[in-house]
């Protein structure tokens, strides 16, 4: 309890310190749609654009404006930045920066390059990827490969400030892109296939000394969170809430990654994030007493913290005892949706285990969950009855349980696959329709765990994974679809060869824009999904879709580059049919389509 009672009058002292308002230069610059200066947009997460230029009667005139070349190959997810007149552009391994002037024809006014240990490269689980730069008050902030956040100016590309997040010889690795908020910035960590416990940190933007960290799983004063106000389904979650939850000291290499996009609410002063899976995938071994299944806290989690302190205000755990490697990492877009006759502040997540759900953003109560592809077989449903034992938590089909069936034991036909219903690529709000927009996986697999042991810095895997198309439409693995969130609704379903990897923008010119894994550039109709625009890029496209005003023109731009999970096997040169966990022989018709090669492509009006 003395340590608690330290690290609350810690806490306490820093909110003291703080500014009590959201960073005003982020604020500024987000509300101009002249400028694309976040990765989701805004921090409501919505990517969505007020500009209304290019709409569903001209998107099909688009032609190429413009390309540039990143010179990296591998998988190049997340996207460009755009302030004023520069546009900022991140790269794969080794995660160059680069300054684009927009006024003097995309000429290079500085170029970033990382001094990183290519030794980091085989401890990056699923590609070498990243998710783009941040930009507050005059610095371009980046989260290396190596977890090292580096602090630029923005102007000259000179190294402010440096400082190291994690160990990759551990299996640590950094790949999310950072948040600024207030005097913060806030970055989280992968390397759950590692065994690593992973944790959010908030660093000051002006120094790089760390502010607070949060842990997924350990004790309370790491994991910030105060037992009698916390709370968890409306109720505190109570001393230990983690630690009861685990095996003896298998919190410590627990896992909860926390690599996914952030939003930030202002007037509730709090940051939301998921965190990922729990080790190893062999849920066998991290079963309770008697093996029997236990929750494992706070993996596969939603968090609502408070900026200054770290503290969490709530926690919802969307799949306890993971059986599947369902991270809970996904995107949550800021909303206020009428809910059974009332406007509830929401927040609106895509969850990897195939169930979209919107969750009360002030108290963590989940309104609504369904599933956003109709083939989706691990669990019927999620209950909601508060007055049920299981409130909150999934029902589950015991034919898919891996748990259930044992080890060793090749569990079939599970969907979705572990790279879920959607994976890292961020869906959109359109505030012209109150839909959200969704790129999708249409993917399942058989899924067998075997007993593997830890070492730092070696795979903590423990499962042999081959993924394959839904079995209803054996020549589709994607959708992108409209997501009604208030009813837990498909509107309608656009379907696609390949996975949709690529993060999906809405405009108020009542178009939908994503990218597809053999490279198209496509535009619809938000209303009815119907096709209006497509082009083919130079690679696969896993990059985020945005777009600007300069000098009175609007643009659309995206980042091309195959790779990723879905595209690893493409990537990284692999055949085995089992390898990139699981998603090399799923994909392997990839290659017929599409080759390696990072670009960046940009679309206008003649």
């Amino acid at each position: 309890m003395r340590k608690w009672a330290s690290s609350t009058a810690a806490v306490a002292l820093l909110a003291v310190s703080s500014p009590a308002w959201a960073n005003e230069d982020v604020i500024k610059l987000t509300s101009d749609p002249n400028n694309w200066a976040i990765q989701s947009g805004d921090y409501a997460g919505h990517r969505y654009s007020k500009l209304d230029q290019i709409n569903t009667d001209n998107v099909g005139q688009l032609k190429v404006a413009w390309t540039f070349s990143t010179g990296v190959l591998r998988g190049h997810e997340g996207g460009p930045l755009v302030i004023g007149d520069v546009m900022y552009v991140h790269t794969a391994f080794p995660n160059i920066v680069y300054a684009l002037n927009l006024a003097d024809d995309q000429k290079i006014i500085w170029k970033y390059v990382p001094k990183q240990d290519p030794s980091v490269i085989p401890v990056m689980c699923c590609d070498t990827v990243n998710r783009g730069v941040q930009y507050a008050e005059g610095k371009i902030f980046l989260h290396q490969a190596d977890t090292s956040l580096v602090a630029l100016d923005a102007k000259t590309g000179k190294e402010l400030w440096k400082v190291v997040d994690g160990d990759p010889k551990k299996g640590e690795t950094g790949t999310g892109a950072p948040i600024v908020v207030k005097d913060k910035v806030l970055i989280g960590i992968s390397g759950a296939e590692f065994g690593v416990r992973c944790h959010l940190t908030a660093y000051d933007i002006n120094t790089g000394k760390k502010v607070w960290r949060a842990y997924s799983m350990g004790p309370d004063s790491d994991i910030l969170v105060d037992p009698e106000k916390t709370m968890s389904l409306g109720k505190p979650v109570g001393k230990d809430s983690s630690l009861k939850t685990w095996n003896g000291d298998q919190w410590k290499i627990g896992g909860g990654s926390t690599w996914g996009y952030m939003s930030y609410d202002p007037e509730l002063n709090l940051v939301y994030y998921g965190t990922g899976n729990p080790s190893t995938w062999n849920a066998a071994q991290r079963a309770g007493p008697g093996g029997k299944p236990i929750d494992q806290k706070w993996s596969m989690t939603y968090f609502a913290r408070d900026v200054d302190t770290g503290i969490a205000k709530w926690a919802y755990q969307m799949t306890p005892f993971d059986e599947w490697d369902y991270d809970g990492i996904n995107e949550n877009i800021q909303a206020e949706l009428m809910i059974k006759g009332e406007k509830r502040k929401t927040l609106t997540h895509f969850d990897r285990n195939g169930f979209a759900y919107t969750i009360d953003r002030v108290t963590g109560e989940p309104l609504v969950a369904e599933k956003y592809d109709p083939i989706v077989n691990w669990a019927t449903g999620i209950d909601l009855d508060k007055s049920s034992p299981n409130y909150g938590r999934p029902i589950r089909v015991k034919k898919y349980s891996t748990f259930a069936n044992g080890t060793d034991f090749n569990t079939k036909g599970i969907c979705p696959a572990a790279l879920g219903t959607k994976d890292q690529q961020p869906a959109s709000y359109s505030e012209l329709t109150g839909l959200f927009y969704v790129p999708t996986n249409h993917v399942c697999m058989d899924y067998e765990p075997f007993k593997v042991s830890y070492t730092a810095g070696q795979p903590y895997v423990g499962a042999t994974l081959s993924m394959f198309p839904g079995p209803d439409k054996p020549e589709r693995m994607g959708n992108f679809i409209a997501w009604d969130g208030a009813n837990g609704k498909i509107v309608w379903s656009d379907p696609e060869q390949f996975s949709v990897w690529s993060g999906a923008l809405t405009t108020a010119g009542g178009v939908a824009f994503y990218g597809t894994l053999e490279g198209y550039f496509k535009a619809v109709d938000q209303k009815t999904g119907k096709e209006l625009f497509k082009f083919k890029t130079p690679s696969g496209i896993i990059g985020n879709a945005m777009t600007y005003m300069h000098d009175g023109k609007q643009y659309v731009a995206v980042l091309s580059g195959v790779g990723g999970w879905a595209g690893i096997g493409l990537a990284a040169g692999l055949t085995n049919p089992t390898d990139g966990l699981g998603a090399v022989g799923g994909y392997s018709g990839l290659s017929e389509y599409t080759n390696l090669g990072g670009s960046l492509t940009v679309f206008s009006l003649p």
